[in-house]
């Protein structure tokens, strides 16, 4: 790990003093469970580390008129914690508790978990987000196992988000803030798929810190639902968060959104399309979830997630509807 200067700020506005205007300047501490280890193989070298940890105004989850406020500072444990969540966004609590690691869920922060960089191998191995060597990507006829079924490259990996595929679903807004002032930006629009290496994998620019997360008050039935290999500190292979507004017992309208399986939250608009006014059955489940995975376009060795996406899907519907709007 390189030397570095450290920022111990207790208000928003110190901490937005510290920041650079060019990534590398600094870098923002919540957490620490993706940045330290990031540091410490050198994939990030900042000038500058800026704890935000003692910054009272990025805590708390709040209910309000317009649905649910979530601080950046918010803890997974926390997150599938509290009532609010529990009563209303199932999707976000199975999200989190599928965190398995107690020592992850009590540190890793909500805002930290949307800003992680991608665990591709060949990313944290120095050949960068889009994988390549001498100007030819790596992925499609490498080790990829792990890598995209769906978005068919520059970028490869997969994003690493355990919150993004249900936020997405559930139509959050991430807040940034800067020194010039706030912007929020759609769950949907805050994780990009990079085209080039001077491109980021979320909206956030080098000189703002997201503040918190806002979560409509809508009534839906939602769930998510992950496959792992084991269900210890493991990432999941494919998950599946859904939002479904309901007519009765059929579906008025229905957000379908996978993860881990392309470089940001996808969204199978086939899928939602195929739920469309129709009761969610064990049939109906696994139409969507064949929906979902049709336009997948597998690597090598990765054909296995098209069937672990489909499963995910149909589930994660049976759970959604399980429960009370």
């Amino acid at each position: 790990m390189q030397p570095f200067a450290y920022a111990n700020p207790t208000t928003l506005q110190e901490a937005l003093g510290q920041l650079g205007a060019r990534w590398g300047e600094a870098d923002v501490l919540a957490g620490g469970t993706d940045l330290i280890s990031s540091m410490k193989d050198r994939l990030h070298t900042p000038k500058r580390v800026v704890n935000i940890k003692n910054i009272k105004e990025l805590e708390g989850i709040q209910k309000t008129a317009d649905g649910l406020r979530i601080g950046a500072l918010v803890t997974m444990d926390e997150l599938a914690r509290n009532a609010d969540v529990r009563a209303s966004y199932k999707s976000l609590v199975d999200a989190a508790e599928g965190v398995s690691s107690p020592q992850i869920r009590h540190v890793g922060t909500v805002g930290g978990d949307l800003c992680q960089r991608p665990r591709c191998w060949y990313y944290r191995n120095g050949f960068g987000l889009l994988a390549t060597q001498d100007g030819k990507p790596l992925a499609p006829g490498g080790e990829n196992k792990y890598h995209a079924i769906f978005g068919g490259g520059p970028a490869y990996f997969v994003s690493a988000s355990s919150l993004g595929p249900a936020l997405v679903a559930l139509g959050a807004r991430v807040k940034l803030v800067s020194a010039k002032g706030a912007r929020e930006v759609p769950a949907a629009k805050f994780f990009v798929a990079p085209k080039d290496e001077n491109t980021r994998e979320i909206a956030l620019r080098p000189d703002e810190i997201l503040t918190e997360i806002l979560v409509p008050g809508a009534a839906v039935k939602s769930a998510t639902y992950e496959v792992r290999q084991k269900m210890a500190l493991d990432w999941p292979l494919a998950a599946a968060s859904v939002a479904l507004t309901m007519n009765g017992n059929a579906v008025a309208s229905a957000k379908v959104v996978l993860g881990h399986v392309a470089p940001t939250p996808w969204e199978a608009t086939a899928a939602e399309k195929a739920l469309a006014g129709k009761t969610v059955t064990a049939a109906t489940a696994e139409a969507a979830g064949k929906a979902a995975v049709a336009d997948a376009k597998p690597l090598s060795q990765n054909a296995y997630k098209v069937t672990l996406a489909r499963v995910a899907v149909k589930r994660a519907l049976l759970e959604a509807v399980r429960t009370k709007a």
